[in-house]
């Protein structure tokens, strides 16, 4: 048996990349490259490293160049989910993908890049999942391993995972990588249309049921083009 917990990852893929400007005026974000490939087949190629079979990848800004690119891929198998329609942003993303998804799926976003640590960020998250107790377990990273993040950070974690989210006016220790294990039960009784999983991780932490991994690798931060050189930089490094 697969040491995973899930088979299938979905790839948020459909934002417009308005930080990433002006590379995203004529492509979108997932096709811009970095280290010679697009950032698309970073996160495809890492789901293929760790063995996870599919991909579900929703599209939404220059939608067909992005399906050219990634439809007939053998590994992972892609499924396309089509948001041409309507932005519906991550939460109403995953919604709308859900019955493509097992339960539970990874998730990630579709400019995430990293090095691992001793073993995969996915086999990292699969380790710590306990469905009985949570509704999604986060990959968060320390500061000490992010490359190009000046933020003050995202979430606290207590001795046991559980997150509680950064306070105003203060410094949190853990960043949010972009990658998640997630259970159909975060999705239960979500809102319409477009939102934000924030929405989502609001009800968990006040259930109990959002937690944390800490990322032994390295995770870097590409959402501006500023970023793209210092990151290539420390991959020819890694």
């Amino acid at each position: 048996m697969s040491e995973l917990a899930s088979d299938t990852a979905m790839i948020l893929a459909a934002g417009m990349g308005k930080r990433m400007r002006p590379l995203t005026a004529s492509q979108p974000k997932p096709l811009v490259r970095v280290a010679g490939k697009p950032l698309i087949d970073h996160a495809l190629d890492r789901l293929e490293d760790a063995g996870i079979a599919k991909a579900v990848v929703n599209v939404h800004y220059l939608a067909d160049a992005l399906e050219a690119h990634i439809v007939g891929r053998a590994k992972p198998s892609v499924t396309i989910s089509d948001e041409r329609g309507e932005l519906l942003e991550t939460g109403g993303g995953m919604l709308k993908a859900l019955p493509n998804l097992p339960d539970p799926f990874f998730s990630l976003n579709s400019d995430n890049i990293w090095l691992d640590g001793p073993r995969n960020a996915f086999a990292d998250l699969s380790a710590r999942w306990d469905a009985d107790q949570m509704d999604a377990l986060l990959l968060v990273v320390p500061h000490a391993r992010a490359e190009n993040f000046n933020g003050a950070g995202d979430f606290h974690m207590d001795a046991v995972g559980r997150l509680r989210r950064r306070t105003s006016g203060r410094v949190a220790p853990f960043i949010y990588t972009g990658i998640q294990l997630v259970s159909h039960r975060l999705l239960r009784d979500a809102p319409k249309g477009p939102f934000s999983t924030n929405v989502l991780w609001s009800r968990a932490i006040e259930e109990g049921r959002l937690f944390g991994a800490s990322f032994t690798g390295q995770w870097f931060e590409v959402g501006t083009p500023q970023a793209i050189p210092p990151t290539e930089a420390a991959l020819r490094r890694g």
